[in-house]
């Protein structure tokens, strides 16, 4: 039965019939090889020539008549080097295929560049009887080749010697070709790739302004100005940056007619720390003026917020002795009297001081650089710390992302803190003066570190230090701590920029405080 369904399963199934191609006759191969568009030659085992098709002639100048019986070397022009002929000879000997190029000559002497592929023909025993060889004339295209190799080494030449930063960059800003300034600009400043962070300093950038609503350019971009600083106290240094778009189309099979390709960004980067550095100055100066006439107003403020901070006191006391008075003897008592009108007259003058209370400054928000700020701090205190005798350490993280912001507001946060570094460190007998200023960028936010080598904070001031009015330096304190009447303004800066400050209660040594402000603040 199993034999049965096997033999039903067989004949069930579609027969396959193979065909055998009809023969071709020998003179539709005459034809095709005569008609074909490359030149062909047949020689015996010496290279002598058998045979030539017309292309031959078209190529080499020599009619079909005139080749046949000659070696194949008259078309030698004696220029290529003996080793690739002798190449050749070993490959097509030991019945190999050779293909490489020759330098030939026509009949007429003009030279050209040939193509060549020579196969050996073999007999029915396997003996090689004859060589079949077809060339081309590549001239052109060896041509355009070199014209093309040229004008690539050229403009590497000129991208090289070009004195500013030249990059070419992939979607993933992974950097595919670069200059000789791109290269000094890895060495100086210690990194593998700074194109990566310059592109993301450019987006941070596109990206205000487009939530600003400016137009967004996208990857193309023209005089986009970064700054970035560098630790060890080196000064910052500014590019200005440009990108335009490349497109490298597909050389694939399958690209042919559909097309495709990709896209590259061209960065180039000049510097400009010069020009900026000179700017940099007359703004420094103009800063150094705006702070202290900020400092001037500010402590004025604070002095008189201080004042009726301690008249009300006083004054909330007395009220509180005239209604007990009335209470006991009546409201026509004359002490009772006395004591109300005084107490209206110091009412009338508390609101004539309040009133005096110079107004805070509407300061708009705008783009910050981080860094920038407490560089600027840092010169503004220079020669404060150079007559300390305080060494600074400047860490700065070379990109930080902006964050929208007051920049007075927060010079004066970062000011504060300096400042009652430098103080902690320069008292009397104190050797240990080292500033250290650290930023880095966090998740979702920029982190900042002031740290100094003075005596510290004890942990049971550590809180009472953020209270308005709290200074460490009353009843001959300033010894044991520094962190006084300035921070807690310091601490209102950073809560009205969403952020947080602390100091380091597990620092045993100096004082460590921290800064973190958010890059986007929560509605």
């Amino acid at each position: 039965m199993a034999r049965k369904q096997e033999k039903q399963l067989v004949e069930s199934q579609p027969r396959v019939v193979a065909t055998v191609p009809a023969a071709i006759h020998p003179r539709v191969f005459q034809h095709t090889v005569d008609q074909a568009d490359i030149a062909i030659s047949i020689t015996d085992v010496h290279g002598n020539i058998l045979y030539v098709n017309p292309a031959f002639a078209r190529v080499t100048g020599y009619a079909v008549d005139e080749a046949a019986g000659h070696n194949e070397s008259m078309l030698s022009n004696k220029t290529t080097p003996a080793e690739v002929y002798k190449a050749l000879w070993q490959h097509i000997s030991r019945g190999e295929s050779w293909s490489g190029r020759l330098v030939n000559r026509r009949k007429d002497g003009s030279k050209y560049l040939a193509e060549l592929n020579i196969s050996p023909v073999v007999d029915a025993g396997g003996e090689i009887v004859n060589y079949l060889g077809m060339h081309r004339d590549i001239t052109a295209m060896h041509r355009l080749e070199c014209e093309v190799k040229n004008q690539k080494a050229l403009i590497e030449s000129v991208v090289d010697a070009a004195p500013m930063v030249i990059a070419v960059l992939d979607v993933d800003d992974r950097v595919l070709l670069d200059n000789q300034e791109y290269k000094k600009l890895q060495a100086d400043l210690g990194m593998a790739e700074p194109a990566p962070m310059l592109m993301t300093a450019i987006r941070a950038g596109l990206e205000t302004e487009a939530v600003n609503g400016r137009r967004n350019s996208g990857y193309a971009f023209l005089d986009r100005e970064v700054r970035l600083d560098q630790p060890g106290g080196k000064p910052p240094r500014w590019f200005s940056c440009s990108g335009s778009r490349v497109r490298e189309d597909d050389s694939g099979a399958d690209a042919f007619f559909q097309g495709g390709g990709r896209d590259y960004l061209l960065l180039v980067a000049k510097e400009i720390t010069g020009l900026r550095a000179e700017q940099e100055k007359g703004r420094v100066a103009a800063l150094q003026v705006v702070m202290a006439e900020e400092d001037r107003v500010s402590a004025l403020r604070e002095s008189l917020s201080a004042a009726t901070f301690r008249l009300e006191g006083p004054l909330n006391m007395m009220a509180s002795v005239v209604g007990m008075l009335a209470r006991r003897t009546g409201e026509g008592d004359p002490m009772a009297v006395a004591l109300a009108d005084a107490i209206a007259s110091g009412e009338q003058a508390l609101a004539e001081l309040r009133a005096m209370i110079p107004a805070e400054t509407r300061e708009p928000s705008g783009a910050i650089n981080v860094n920038e700020l407490l560089r600027d701090v840092l010169d503004l205190t220079t020669t404060r710390m150079l007559a300390a005798g305080i060494r600074v350490s400047w860490k700065p993280q070379a990109m930080l992302p902006t964050l929208q912001g007051h920049p007075n507001k927060l010079r004066g946060l970062f000011k504060a803190l300096i400042e009652n570094a430098i103080e902690a460190m320069s008292a009397r007998g104190w050797r240990e003066r080292d500033l250290v200023v650290i930023t880095r960028a966090q998740l979702g936010g920029i982190e900042i570190l002031v740290e100094d080598s003075g005596p510290g904070i004890p942990p049971a001031q550590q809180l009472k230090v953020f209270e308005p009015f709290y200074t460490t330096k009353r009843d001959g304190a300033a010894q044991r701590g520094h962190l006084g009447t300035g921070l807690s303004a310091a601490q209102q800066a950073a809560a009205d920029h969403g952020g947080t400050i602390e100091i380091d209660p597990a620092r045993t040594a100096g004082c460590r405080v921290r800064v973190l402000l958010p890059v986007k603040r929560r509605s």
